[in-house]
């Protein structure tokens, strides 16, 4: 059985880091399978399609192109990327990897990667296609997350990120295409989480379509345990304090809830002046150009991180990591502070409670409540047992998500498939 995954990136977010662990899952379980991508590092495991300098910089265009298109309707600068129109893109129907394929796996695929003329060219291929959705994309007129509108669910339209939305404006004309799309397309829809589930099957771009959730899977052998001291020297962090740690790609996303948490940390520091010489916080993340980091705490601000190794000295010399996400599928983020037996506190939203269990690994806050944010870290930190939550924590992540599980029921969908025998 040969399998090519197909994602934008084999680095870069977190659809990158989960298609290329599942690459490296499926391999180390004895399947034919390579991340196809369109910018990334060539090795065993993965293939970039566009190596040359020439081809990257038509990456380039066909990325500015799909936001270029969208720029004369888009609300505001804010939330931009928030909505792919999937209007930009090449055709790797004819890549060799894709033409050997028995099985083509979609991940994340936008920015000018695949359009919606270049999944139809896929499709046309008359293969099996096993889609992991890691956010709302494919089932939506082009938003990756719905916030709290619920058009997706019969055609979209009015849609919130538009500068001026109406009942057949682009969410609604992109959503019309994807239906088309989809209306004889041979696709298996896989989700990480059983709230990504729950949406996907409501619309109707997917409703009675077959539908599996798989988490992704995480190297528990590489993200473990370590000495905290050892980490915190290596960090140059103090080993007298209890450090909380907070980290996004994009720190400044709305979506990644900087506001409650800051909102949270200065409730503490107004009714726990105790803490003001016991709490420091550690971040890591881009940053836009001349913002700053809202905390009324000592910040240590390790930018953006792309050494797995350092991330796990980390999240190791931290007591506990925070994710005041307002939506999110299944971050990753959550499964390797876990994995390295650190609690995670956050708000009880999306696939986040699947993962956490309240007051046993981590701590679940009421969503968008500041309040109850701070309970949940100084209770974490400062009255449970954080050293064992995070072996709790740990126990959860190897039994629920260890890389041979993930891989067998990826094996067993891609058997289905192959069989046509799928079911929702």
């Amino acid at each position: 059985m040969k399998v090519v995954l197909i994602n934008k990136s084999d680095s870069v977010g977190g659809a990158s880091v989960a298609a290329y662990r599942l690459t490296a899952a499926l391999h180390n379980n004895n399947v034919d399978a390579k991340l196809l991508v369109s910018d990334g590092m060539d090795s065993v495991l993965v293939e970039v399609v566009n190596k040359s300098y020439v081809s990257q910089q038509f990456a380039y265009i066909r990325y500015l192109k799909d936001r270029l298109f969208f720029l004369p309707y888009e609300k505001n600068a804010i939330e931009r990327f928030s909505f792919s129109p999937g209007k930009s893109g090449m055709d790797i129907s004819s890549h060799p990897l894709v033409q050997e394929a028995d099985i083509i796996h979609l991940h994340w695929i936008n920015d000018g990667f695949i359009s919606l003329k270049g999944l139809q060219k896929l499709i046309g291929l008359g293969k099996p296609i096993v889609w992991t959705l890691h956010d709302m994309w494919a089932f939506t007129g082009g938003c990756h997350y719905n916030g709290s509108c619920h058009e997706f669910l019969e055609s979209c339209g009015y849609c919130r990120f538009l500068k001026k939305p109406h009942a057949k404006d682009l969410s609604s004309r992109i959503y019309k295409k994807k239906k088309i799309l989809y209306k004889n397309a041979n696709i298996q829809w896989v989700t990480c989480s059983k709230w990504l589930k729950s949406l996907a099957i409501e619309s109707s771009l997917i409703r009675n379509r077959p539908c599996t959730i798989i988490p992704n899977p995480i190297d528990t052998d590489f993200y473990r345990p370590m000495d905290k001291d050892f980490c915190r020297d290596s960090l140059d962090l103090p080993k007298n304090k209890k450090l909380l740690l907070f980290g996004a790609a994009h720190l400044n996303d709305p979506r990644k809830g900087i506001r409650y948490l800051a909102e949270a940390l200065e409730i503490l520091h107004e009714n726990f002046p105790v803490l003001h010489d016991k709490l420091e916080l550690v971040v890591f993340g881009k940053l836009k150009k001349g913002d700053h980091l809202p905390f009324p705490f000592k910040t240590h601000f390790l930018k953006y991180v792309n050494n797995p190794m350092t991330l796990v000295k980390i999240y190791n010399a931290c007591d506990a990591y925070v994710l005041p996400s307002l939506q999110d599928n299944l971050p990753n983020t959550v499964m390797e502070s876990m994995a390295c037996a650190t609690p995670v506190i956050g708000f009880r939203i999306g696939g986040v409670p699947e993962m956490i269990q309240h007051e046993k690994s981590g701590y679940l806050s009421e969503v968008r409540n500041a309040l109850s944010l701070s309970t949940g870290i100084y209770e974490t930190l400062f009255i449970n047992d954080a050293e064992e939550m995070g072996m709790y924590a740990r126990e959860n992540v190897i039994e629920s998500y260890s890389e041979t599980k993930v891989a067998k029921q990826y094996i067993e969908i891609y058997q289905k498939a192959l069989e046509g025998k799928l079911k929702n």
